[in-house]
């Protein structure tokens, strides 16, 4: 049986091509899988995963969850907010006092940059980073790219520009770093405050005008304004990004072509896309929620795989 390179799935900057193409094959299987009257299978009835989110969560905590389920591995999740971490514990000292209760896999959420990378030098465990900070978020660019394949028939080749709130997406690193290695053109549009100053030495163009980005890709995935990373302004109003920065349905109609529209989620209606766009044709939203559990799965299988 083919094997991921990796024993964890720390950021899609740690995985190559080969590790990719695996998840999608065995994604592709679990979509099956999951589209069937009976949705579990057994592979995983020996394996305790823990779901650790020291961050708010609703699709993906749901969405992993759903995916260990349907493995049939025994799951216990833990937020951070009801926990002795609110009494001064620390980040290993939690995990540690988990991993005593003979847990497998650790899937973990948490506000700083490199904090799954940290866990897995210091704890005995499989670690799936659901999003560190400002950092990656390897899964949603997984799906991301699984859900552009589905759609498009590949990546290669394809042109995605990333729009809203790059400097603090996790979600816009992983997608970059995901595209590149399957050889996709991207680019980056949103207000210039929210564009990282590194951002061209990865590879990738700044496009300023909406419209120009638009007429210019096969697909735009539309990220929102990450408030809650916010400690100043980083534009005068909401309604006035959303003049600039924001996708309506008379936009779309008036490019003169199809591109497909992607969302992480949550969506702020009426801000980055309208109601009418996140529920027309364009959009593959809900083929995004629907694959990430099917990657999830794979990811969750292939990982169980490697532990001894």
């Amino acid at each position: 049986m083919k094997e991921l390179s990796v024993n964890h799935l720390l950021g899609i900057k740690y995985i190559n091509e080969n590790d990719i193409n695996l998840i999608f094959e065995t994604a592709d299987h679990f979509k099956e899988v999951i589209n069937r009257p009976i949705k579990k299978v057994p592979s995983l009835r020996d394996i305790t995963i823990a779901n650790i989110f020291f961050e708010n969560s609703t699709r993906t905590k749901l969405s992993f969850e759903l995916a260990q389920k349907r493995l049939s591995a025994d799951v216990i999740s833990f937020s951070a907010a009801q926990s002795s971490v609110k009494k001064g514990e620390t980040l290993i000292d939690t995990v540690n006092n988990i991993l005593s209760m003979k847990v497998d896999m650790v899937v973990m959420r948490h506000s700083n940059p490199g904090a799954a990378y940290f866990l897995s030098k210091n704890v005995k465990a499989s670690i799936v980073n659901a999003g560190d900070g400002a950092h990656e978020h390897p899964t949603q660019a997984l799906l991301d790219s699984y859900s552009i394949r589905e759609k498009l028939g590949d990546v290669a080749g394809k042109k995605v520009v990333i729009v809203g709130d790059i400097l603090h997406s996790r979600v816009a690193l992983s997608n970059i770093y995901a595209l590149q290695m399957q050889g996709a053109d991207v680019k980056v549009c949103g207000p210039k405050t929210l564009i990282p100053r590194y951002i061209e030495s990865l590879g990738v163009t700044v496009e300023p005008n909406l419209r120009k980005a638009l007429e210019w890709c096969d697909v735009a995935n539309m990220l929102r304004v990450q408030n809650e990373r916010m400690d100043v302004n980083f534009f005068p109003s909401t309604r006035e990004y959303a003049q600039q920065y924001g996708v309506d349905k008379p936009l779309l109609d008036s490019l003169g072509k199809e591109i497909v529209i992607m969302h992480p989620g949550p969506i702020n209606r009426g801000v980055e896309i309208t109601s009418e766009v996140a529920d027309s044709d364009h959009s593959v939203i809900l083929n995004q929620v629907e694959n990430g559990v099917a990657i999830r799965m794979a990811v969750i299988y292939l990982l169980a795989s490697k532990i001894q």
